[in-house]
């Protein structure tokens, strides 16, 4: 495993403890109880893919992983456009958003298996 690949997985595996806990840090208006339930279930499963990454080294975890890890940002993006919503609820989200690009990033260009030539 690259040490990009591990650096990818433990800054998503950051992430989605922060999902598990984000029931707890919530005022229950920013961010809603429901959004912040669907954060701490994307956070769950997502910690499940982590594990059978980091162990088995299987691309789809991985995958399933980069996928959950974006619907998490994707669920933190109206936080930048709602009015109302607190300036450090905000810049959260921003961190959330960027941390996930940075983490996907590290996975992807971890992940890249090279194929031998073939001879002719």
């Amino acid at each position: 495993m690259s040490r990009n690949l591990q650096a990818g997985l433990i800054v998503l595996g950051v992430l989605s403890l922060l999902d598990l806990l984000t029931p707890l840090l919530t005022d229950g208006d920013h961010p809603p109880m429901s959004v912040a339930l669907g954060a701490a279930a994307i956070g769950a499963v997502s910690l499940v893919c982590l594990a059978y990454a980091w162990a088995r080294d299987s691309s789809k975890a991985l995958f399933g992983l980069i996928a959950l890890r974006l619907l998490s940002a994707l669920l933190a993006v109206p936080a930048l456009f709602v009015d109302g919503v607190p300036t450090a609820a905000s810049a959260g989200a921003a961190a959330l958003i960027a941390l996930t690009v940075v983490g996907t990033v590290l996975c992807l260009s971890g992940s890249r298996r090279t194929t031998p030539a073939v001879a002719p």
